[in-house]
């Protein structure tokens, strides 16, 4: 049986004030870009109360919201990261073969959903984001927890040479990430160079959780634009601080 979303509980729980899921294909969570909508039912009895998505460019530029949001509330322009202190949003992204990345820093309360695909993460989208948290809101890398979110594997994913060169520039363990399958050609596992980022940044290994499954591969699970050639539809993913609830 399909689950209807993915967590990771070694990265958080609803009882460590966090809630949090990687969707699949079956998920029920619906999201409008650019828009704060009303959460399902479910997200709402455990504290979430709008889902916040945004339209994605394939960038670096991260969205912060520090103050609070309503239903309804409009976000114009495009951003690839959402970062929040505030209790009850849940910042959302949507992929289908890109990398949905998920942040916890639990003594500063502030959370984060990032949207990594190669060119983001190659651009460095994963270590922004982290230096954003850090700057505004007082996060440090070692506190942080991550979470890696299914996405297009290394059993699947082949890339051809400009990508391989981009990496190669900005990763000079770049050898580590990829399987060569020709001369101009290699399986690239985004997933594993989007933790290593992470790890070189400053975040402990034992705080980075990686959910190992492939969009790609897993038609029964996951859309993949890779596999079906066109964009069916997205997975969505998401982060939200739960409110304290008074006794």
């Amino acid at each position: 049986m399909v689950s209807e979303v993915i967590t990771a509980s070694s990265f958080a729980t609803p009882a460590d004030g966090v809630e949090h899921f990687f969707g699949t294909r079956l998920s029920s969570v619906s999201v409008t870009p650019g828009r704060a909508a009303a959460p399902v039912a479910l997200h709402r009895e455990r504290g979430a109360s709008v889902i916040l998505s945004v339209k994605q460019i394939h960038g670096t530029d991260a969205l912060i919201v520090d103050q609070p949001v309503e239903q309804g509330d409009t976000f114009e322009g495009g951003w690839d990261a959402l970062v929040t202190d505030q209790p009850g949003v849940m910042v959302t992204v949507r992929t289908a073969d890109c990398v949905p990345v998920l942040l916890y820093d639990p003594e500063r309360r502030v959370v984060a959903a990032i949207h990594a695909g190669w060119r983001g993460a190659v651009a460095g989208i994963v270590p922004k984001t982290v230096a954003l948290m850090v700057s505004r809101f007082g996060a440090t890398a070692d506190r942080l927890q991550m979470a890696i979110g299914p996405s297009a594997g290394p059993c699947c994913y082949e890339v051809d040479e400009p990508v391989l060169a981009r990496l190669r520039e900005v990763f000079p363990e770049w050898q580590s990430v990829v399987k060569p399958v020709s001369s101009q050609k290699a399986h690239l596992d985004l997933r594993a160079f989007v933790r290593r980022q992470a790890l070189v940044d400053g975040l402990a290994p034992e705080r980075v959780a990686t959910v190992d499954a492939c969009t790609i591969c897993q038609p029964e699970r996951f859309y993949s634009y890779r596999r079906d050639g066109v964009v069916k539809a997205t997975m969505v993913s998401g982060i939200a601080l739960v409110p304290h609830r008074s006794v």
